[in-house]
Parts: structure tokens; sequence; C-alpha cells
């Protein structure tokens, strides 16, 4: 008989449903939720609801001050933690003290104290941190992986990456906790990190030193004062005039009427605040410099406001260059209403209707004297260019051993939030910072240890 690994999970916001859904869907005869936890019980009252209706009997319900003695006392062997940022290293060290390993949203922490704790607690325990990567998985993604790994391009000398999050995507950063430089660590720790993440796991090496310029340019009160914008509506789900393409209305989706429009009464959250807010203390435009231990440099940048949404990617080397160009959505158009016609708190590649242009990728690799060649990718459907469903099928699943080491560890989760740490404090002070220079504790190893 196949074992059910015995899960629990905190944190049910919107990014929960992809784990429950593979646990109670195509991965229940190898996995089951066992027990979760949320700081709002009208969420879990929602979610138990959904399950009842697919004839899954709801988990046991647990505060979150007491994850530890529900792995005690109900076996849990892995502990799913898709709670808000701030709240990773808390929970990941709870699990992991308790005797379960943990598989964690990214980032893995949005600080150095988190890491320190998070460090200590894996090497103490000897249990596992796995940080759901799951661009990784990606075929587009894995493919760059293959053509650098195979030599085609020769050593890596540099890496031009920029990614652009449109106005429906983008904007909803700035609506959500995330506008909270101390919940998120920003955008170069929250979103940023799937990127340096990719970048680390491409060359198989580790960021040094970072250099980083930006600000909040376009979202907020002062850029909306400064553009005449005029009054705003404290938030999107109300009847007001002063709505506009950038206004989310929770009423109109019954998805997120549900899961936060309704259940604001137990907490008091707003996931629909005005993006010209003032108050807002995350930037919406980032440039950085990475320079890596084995010598290749990185230019990186980030746009939260573009017109479409994606990604350009250029790895140089000693014998040519391999380029990457992934368009997720072509455009954000406006409906009759004067509304976006995409839902802004999708991701893009699962949203598709007649106002939204087509997903283009495309892979090139040319060598020197050479002219370019088109590198095959494999059709994919579902989130993340594919790289959901992949990666839930190594969570959950009975997955073959993966060559290009996709599941990404603890370490790979400090590589990644290295960059974004460094790049914050760079912010603050306009100077280059050694990854050294973080007070990592024991994840500083991390930054020494093998580049796969």
């Amino acid at each position: 008989m196949t074992h059910q690994t015995r899960y629990a999970l905190i944190g049910t916001g919107s990014r929960a449903q992809l784990h429950l859904d593979a646990i109670v869907g195509p991965h229940a005869d190898t996995a089951e939720l066992v027990a979760w936890s949320d700081t709002n019980q009208g969420r879990l009252d929602w979610y138990e609801r959904r399950l009842a209706a697919s004839g899954v009997a709801a988990p046991a319900r647990f505060e979150p001050s007491e994850l530890a003695a529900t792995v005690a006392s109900l076996g849990i062997e892995r502990v799913i933690v898709t709670s808000p940022d701030v709240t990773h290293a808390d929970y990941v060290v709870a699990a992991l003290e308790a005797g379960a390993d943990a598989v964690v949203e990214k980032p893995l922490t949005t600080s150095e104290e988190g890491v320190r704790r998070i460090a200590d607690a894996a090497e103490r325990t000897g249990r596992s941190v796995i940080v759901t990567f799951n661009y990784r998985y990606s075929p587009r993604n894995t493919a760059l992986k293959r053509v650098v790994a195979s030599g085609a391009i020769g050593d890596v000398t540099s890496v031009h990456f920029e990614w652009v999050l449109d106005t429906a995507h983008g904007a909803d950063y700035f609506r959500r906790w995330h506008r909270d430089k101390a919940n998120s660590g920003g955008l170069l720790i929250h979103k940023s990190s799937h990127h340096f993440d990719l970048v680390n796991w491409w060359l198989s090496d580790s960021p040094a030193r970072v250099f980083a310029s930006g600000g909040l340019r376009f979202y907020g009160a002062e850029n909306a004062a400064r553009r005449g914008l005029g009054m705003r509506p404290e938030r999107g789900s109300v009847d007001s005039p002063l709505r506009d393409a950038f206004s989310l209305d929770l009423r109109e989706d019954p998805h997120l009427r549900e899961l936060y429009f309704d259940q604001e009464a137990y907490d008091g959250y707003l996931r629909d605040r005005d993006v010209f807010d003032p108050g807002i203390t995350i930037e919406d435009n980032l440039s950085l410099v990475v320079d890596y231990a084995r010598g290749a440099s990185m230019s990186y940048s980030l746009n939260a406001h573009s017109p479409w949404e994606g990604y350009t990617v250029a790895i140089n080397g000693t014998a040519g260059r391999a380029e990457l160009t992934v368009v997720e959505r072509g455009a954000v158009l406006l409906g009759d209403d004067g509304r976006p016609a995409v839902d802004p708190s999708a991701h893009p590649e699962a949203v598709a209707d007649e106002r939204t242009r087509p997903v283009g990728e495309r892979l090139l690799v040319q060598n020197h004297f050479g002219v370019a060649q088109e590198v095959p990718i494999p059709v994919a459907e579902g989130g993340h260019g594919g790289g959901d469903a992949e990666l839930l099928r190594e969570l959950y699943g009975n997955a073959p051993a993966d060559p290009l080491g996709r599941t990404a560890s603890w370490a790979d989760g400090v590589r990644s939030v290295a960059v974004g740490l460094a790049g914050n404090r760079s912010l603050s002070t306009g100077q280059a910072v050694r990854t050294s220079e973080l007070s990592l504790g024991a994840g500083a190893a991390a930054l020494e240890g093998e580049r796969r």
C-alpha cells in the first residue's frame, strides 16, 4: 500500500489552493492533509466548504501558535507554509524543531534574522526545507538550464535579465499586504526571489556583490498627485465614481469575494486597497548589478507598471549567447466598462480571453561566427509556464529523480534571498553590498557551498 505523507498547512490565502487541490486531487494516494490553520477563521470555513463539496473530510483546525504541538500530537510529517512572507521563519522553525520537514512558498524569509533562524534550525535538526521555486520547472527555463549546462555557450561571462509586470498583475502587489516592506521585504524579496533563484540555478553559482537603485515612481500618493490624478477611492470594492482601471472590486469575482471580502469582519484585512494610497513602502522600479562568485555579472531590472508582462534574459558566454524571450501577457485591455478584462489576482498565464494577446516564448542560441538556432520548447499548460504541475508532482507525487536538480533546498532559498537582502541594504545606503557582509549565521555557508 502506498504511504500517504501526513501534512499540515498554515495560511489559507489564495496561494494555498494550489497545494490543497494537489493533495486532495491527483496526489491523494500519496498525500493526506491532516490539519490546517489560519488567523482568519472565515477563510478556513470557505475552504472547508470547498472540500465538503468534493466529498473530502475537513482537516483538524489548530491555532498558529499551536503548530509544534499539532505536529507532535497528530504525527505530521511535513508542514506547508503559505502564510505572509514575514511569518515564514516562525513557522518553518517551529515545524523543524517539532520533528517535521517544511515546504515553504517563496521567499524563504524576509530578513537576515529569518535566514539565521531557519539555517540554524535546519542544521540542528537535520530536517529538510523545500522552497517552492516553481519557475525552475517551466519547460522554457529548463531548456535554458540545459543549454548553459551543456557548455554550448562556453563559460558564462554576463547576464542581462529584465522582468516586467503589467498593470493587472504588477498593480496587485500595491493593493495587498505586500505593499508594506515590513511584511514582504519589498519586490526584491517577494517577487524577485523567483528571478534570482533562476539565475543562481542557470549559472550554478552564488551571488557575491549587489548594487541596487530604484524607488516608488509610479504607484503611491505622491506620484498620483504629481500626475494630477485627483481624489482616489480608499478601496476598490465600493460604489464610487472615483474608481478607475486600477480599482479592484472583490465583489465582482466570486472567488475573491468569498475568500477575502466576506471574511473582512474576522481580521479587518483589505485585499483591495487603492494603489495610489499614501504609506506604500515598496519600490515599483528596480535595477541591480550582481556579481557572482565565479566571475560573471548580471544586470537586472524589474518594472511593476508595464503595459505587457513577461521577461527577457540573455546569457553571454565565451562561445556565444543564449536569449530567452517570454511574453506572458501581451496587453491589458479594457472592457466596455473601462475596467481591465482580466483578473488581476490571477497569474497572467492562467488568464485567456478575447482581450488577452497570445502568450509567446522563444529560445535562441548563437555561437560566435554562426547563425542563431532556435531551441524547441515543449508545450506546457498551467501557471508559471507549466511549472506548477511539475512542482506539485515532485512535492506530492512519485516523480523520478531529476538530473537538473530543480528541487530547491533552504540553501537555495538563502542564495536567492541574499540578493534581495543585499539589494535592500544597497538601496538604503547607496553603496554596493557584499553578500558576505550579511549577518546570515549558518546560512552564510549556503553562499560558499556546492554550486551545482
